[in-house]
């Protein structure tokens, strides 16, 4: 009953109160939109390695059920740049089929972090990861886009970075200078047409320009040496039908990392685009109900075809910026992409190549985010460290590797942050009242009884503190009667601080010295309960503050023969 519950798209919540006036503001943004994504899907096609014609259906399919199930009122879903990449790679070491196995894998678990709530969890990553790969995509987009640019005849491109500037450099003289001026006046377009028209995708007119240019060179002039998508792709006017996925458990296990990546990428693009929606609108998505569309949309999609689907940011915002409000925009803008699927598909064989790679360098340009990079690069060393693994793994090797990698190496800086923040101190004397809360106190210190050795751990007491706490201690050497552990800003501990606390109750009770916890809150009040530490310390001697516990000490001083202390 709670996932259903927590399913809210917000399609039919914008239902209840729709009107006339909000179906003229999403027809228009839908169109516009509609017509901005064309040469995006096209392009984001080719790139991945699959059809053109796959990447329309992509951004059909994908923009209709983000829109229909989502839980952004304007979200765009379809293809994305980030995908290029690691589609690419899937389809080198796996091809077409592996491609499809695994985003229907991705499509099943975004469903299932939808379903688990884990859209809360997604923004915790940290932001040094994301900026990471997102710059080493648009570096290896920029880079596999030389060829279509150039003009190289090169039958077939390395997979790796380093690989493919070095077959660029052996082909350099190769260049045709006439795609070469293809792709820099689609460049120009593309910079120039926001200086005259905002309203107007440069993308569109520079594809629409460059294409009869090119078809007029090709048939008046002669001039053959611009490849167009016909050269490369036939583009069918209809659907395709769809097919089985054919799953087996091998194939499974090799791609479920793929399929994880896929996941986990588009879980951080389509939250990241939704949150930066409701910056402008106001509005506030539902981060799991996302995430289930999400995971829907991936697994419908590969019975078509398709590459992995996504929220697309820079469509998202031509959608706020012309008037889009509710999720019937992003579905005019699947319908609008349908239509011209059905009836100007053959249309697309006359695009130059040239001016898609222009397109998508330009989409490169934009994803590359260096001013962010370069800020980011000023930050602490642990920050710098996890950016720059991350850019030079999605670079060299493959967006998987980074994003396990760059994971676990933030992870583990972030513990050595916190570990190094944690402190243990330990006092025989006297302990400093000023900074107590909740009692009142004729003194600013308290006396530590002869023979009592108090230690504060200031911070949570996990694995990372466990190792400090025995070395403190050793630091000592001496033989107390009693040792209090003060607790108070201890806000919970893990099974590796539950042990250590183990160990030392053991090594105490075999030396007859009592250990007297103080200021133990709740939480970890519980945790000692659960593991039946309040049986082996005494419950009597678990107290809530220091007073308490000197008192406890002192009781048990008291019974002892002898309380000298001997160090």
């Amino acid at each position: 009953m709670k996932i259903a519950l927590d399913f809210r798209p917000k399609l039919f919540q914008s239902l209840k109160s729709y009107s006339k006036e909000k179906f003229i503001n999403d027809l228009m943004a839908g169109i516009i939109v509609g017509i901005v994504a064309l040469p995006l899907a096209i392009a984001f096609g080719i790139a991945s390695g699959v059809s053109p014609e796959k990447g329309l259906v992509t951004a059909i399919i994908g923009g209709f059920f983000v829109s229909f199930l989502g839980g952004s009122s304007v979200q765009i879903g379809g293809p994305t740049g980030a995908f290029i990449v690691i589609v690419y790679g899937i389809i080198q070491n796996f091809g077409i089929e592996g491609l499809v196995i695994a985003t229907f894998l991705a499509g099943l678990i975004l469903v299932l972090m939808g379903l688990l709530r884990l859209g809360s969890v997604i923004k915790f990553i940290p932001y040094p990861i994301v900026v990471g790969f997102t710059s080493g995509i648009a570096l290896t987009i920029f880079t596999t886009q030389m060829k279509d640019l150039f003009g190289l005849t090169v039958d077939r491109l390395p997979g790796d970075f380093l690989s493919k500037w070095a077959v660029y450099a052996q082909n350099i003289s190769l260049i045709s200078w006439w795609s070469l001026l293809t792709g820099l006046l689609s460049i120009a377009i593309i910079i120039m047409t926001p200086r005259i028209s905002k309203k107007i995708p440069g993308s569109l007119v520079a594809i629409i320009l460059m294409t009869i240019i090119v078809y007029l060179m090709r048939r008046y002039l002669g001039i053959t040496g611009i490849e167009t998508i016909g050269d490369n792709f036939e583009i069918r006017a209809t659907l395709p039908q769809p097919e089985a996925i054919p799953l087996n458990m091998e194939t499974v296990n090799r791609l479920l990392p793929s399929a994880f990546t896929i996941a986990l990428l588009g879980a951080i693009e389509s939250l990241l685009s939704a949150t930066v929606a409701d910056g402008v609108t106001g509005d506030r998505h539902h981060s799991n109900t996302e995430l289930i569309a999400q995971g829907a949309v991936n697994i419908v999609v590969p019975f078509f075809g398709g590459i992995p689907v996504t929220g697309a940011i820079a469509r998202t915002m031509t959608n706020i910026n012309n008037g889009g409000r509710t999720p019937v925009a992003g579905i005019i803008h699947a319908i609008v992409l349908l239509m011209i699927l059905l009836f100007f598909g053959p249309l697309t064989r006359h695009i130059p190549m040239p001016c898609l790679a222009g397109v998508l360098i330009i989409v490169s340009w934009n994803m590359s985010e260096w001013r962010t990079f370069r800020s980011l690069l000023k930050n602490p060393k642990s920050d710098v460290i996890v950016l720059l693994v991350t850019f030079f793994l999605t670079v060299i090797f493959d967006l998987t590797i980074a994003l396990e990698i760059g994971l676990l190496l933030a992870m583990v800086l972030f513990m050595k942050r916190i570990a190094e923040t944690t402190r243990v101190s330990v006092t025989t004397d006297k302990i400093d009242l000023s900074e107590e809360t909740g009692f009142i106190h004729d003194d600013e210190a308290l006396t530590v009884p002869e023979g009592v050795e108090v230690y504060e751990i200031d911070g949570p007491f996990f694995f990372g503190i466990a190792n400090k706490f025995d070395e403190c201690m050793k630091q000592l050497g001496g033989k107390p009667k009693a040792r209090i552990v003060r607790m108070r800003k201890v806000p919970f501990m893990d099974s590796t601080g539950l042990h250590n606390l183990e160990s030392l109750c053991r090594l105490s009770a075999r030396e007859n010295i009592q250990i007297i916890l103080s200021g133990v809150n709740e939480k970890v009040r519980d945790v000692l309960i659960r593991n039946k530490m309040d049986e082996r310390i005494g419950s009597e001697n678990i107290c809530s503050n220091i007073h308490e516990a000197i008192e406890k000490a002192e009781l048990f001083l008291q019974k002892q023969p002898c309380c000298v202390r001997t160090h």
